[in-house]
């Protein structure tokens, strides 16, 4: 394989995970404000982890998502006595989800994927001139 397919396949390599930390991203973000029902803890926010991978037809080091973990930081407690899931004190479990966190995570994924779209951009654009040059 060419080192130019390399780049398109690393690139959606690329792609797809940010995609995936898309995806857990808007998940927390839905679940910021939520509290569990009595008795259950509420949602707890979660982190991707990327890791290496070699592609063996190419000999491309490529990204993958590999694992989806909880966040083990505690939850946020709000004094809301009346509300059904308030424990002895009155307080309230919520979600461990840091919308402020969230955002900058979300911006920062979106960064690292339009740079990948560039990426493959860039390649196909070689590839064509490549083409002129031989044609």
């Amino acid at each position: 394989m060419d080192n130019l397919s390399a780049v398109s396949r690393t690139a959606g390599s690329a792609l797809r995970a940010q995609s995936e930390r898309l995806r857990i991203i808007s998940e927390n973000m839905a679940n910021a404000d939520s509290t569990g029902l009595p008795g259950t803890d509420p949602y707890r926010r979660k982190v991707v982890t990327f890791s290496e991978m070699l592609d063996r037809e190419s000999g491309a080091n490529m990204v993958r998502v590999s694992g989806v973990s909880e966040d083990p930081a505690p939850m946020r407690l709000h004094y809301d006595p009346s509300h059904p899931s308030a424990n002895e004190e009155g307080f309230v479990a919520r979600s461990n989800v840091e919308p402020l966190v969230e955002m900058v995570n979300m911006r920062e994924a979106a960064r690292s994927y339009e740079a990948n779209l560039n990426m493959m951009s860039a390649g196909r654009e070689m590839r064509r001139m490549m083409i002129d040059i031989l044609g």
